[in-house]
């Protein structure tokens, strides 16, 4: 319990937060603190798979790779670790998941605070800065640079879903499905996202998020978002590492054994 209260004080500390009774306001913050802290990104997991992994790293791995590498996670790290965290403040929270192609291949938490539900989700590689409402009679509607994500009010069902949208067109969506789940019921769909054939085992997506804007590489393309306006600019696959440490923190070496082994790389809108 003692080795926990440790790692709950080293997140805190890593986050730069003071925590207080649970709250809107509270919630709020560590929202958006997480989201500008802790990016999502693949190239852990690229560079966890390397290790014979085929599971989220441990609570103390995945502090360990905040602090000394700038790694975040894909959703299930990254959100499931800050539902521990939120859990452990007292938030009346659960753990969902969403489906997408897939069923449960994403993974969110929905917070009640004053008989009203929130979506946190810091795992999307989107600009979720603030909990989400779900108690929505018209479309929530956020944008960025050249892209806009739409969480509709939620259907007959109770099912809330997410839109992504990219100069306009649909590319990527969720369905977030209320009931509150156990991390262990994701562990064959977790497993499989290692998978030779999985899509953060052929490609390459970090997005770091800012106050004003953004940083994103996706696959050779890396695009800024500075106050909404947007510039991307094409590297060479060679050029990542150096890219990657430049804009994103992460070890050269590291980056470069991560990606060795990537061939053709896949459309991450697909």
């Amino acid at each position: 319990m003692t080795d926990k209260k440790a790692l709950y004080k080293k997140y805190f500390a890593l986050l730069e937060i003071y925590v207080s009774s649970p709250s809107l306001e509270l919630l709020k913050k560590i929202v958006k603190v997480h989201l500008i802290k802790v990016p999502f990104e693949n190239i852990s997991k690229l560079y966890y798979k390397l290790q014979g992994m085929n599971y989220i790293p441990s609570f103390s791995q995945y502090l360990k790779g905040i602090e000394e590498y700038h790694f975040g996670g894909t959703c299930y790290s990254n959100n499931y670790y800050l539902y521990l965290l939120l859990k452990h403040i007292g938030f009346d929270i659960k753990l969902c998941g969403c489906d997408m192609k897939n069923p449960d291949v994403h993974l969110i938490s929905i917070v009640t605070i004053d008989n009203r539900e929130f979506i946190v989700d810091g795992g999307y590689a989107a600009p979720f800065l603030e909990p989400m409402p779900r108690d929505l009679k018209i479309d929530y509607i956020i944008n960025s640079g050249n892209e806009k994500y739409v969480l509709k009010p939620q259907n007959d069902d109770g099912k809330s879903r997410l839109e992504q949208y990219h100069n306009g067109e649909l590319k990527h969506w969720y369905t977030v499905k209320p009931q509150a789940r156990k991390i262990e019921e994701f562990e064959q769909v977790i497993k499989d996202s290692y998978s030779d054939k999985a899509m953060f085992m052929n490609a390459i997506l970090i997005t770091r998020f800012f106050e004003n804007g953004s940083v994103v590489l996706r696959n050779l393309t890396l695009t800024e978002t500075v106050n909404g306006g947007s510039t991307s600019a094409k590297i060479n696959f060679e050029d990542v590492p150096k890219v990657i440490n430049n804009k994103f923190g992460m070890p050269t070496e590291l980056v470069t054994s991560a990606i060795k082994k990537l061939g053709e790389l896949k459309n991450t809108w697909s």
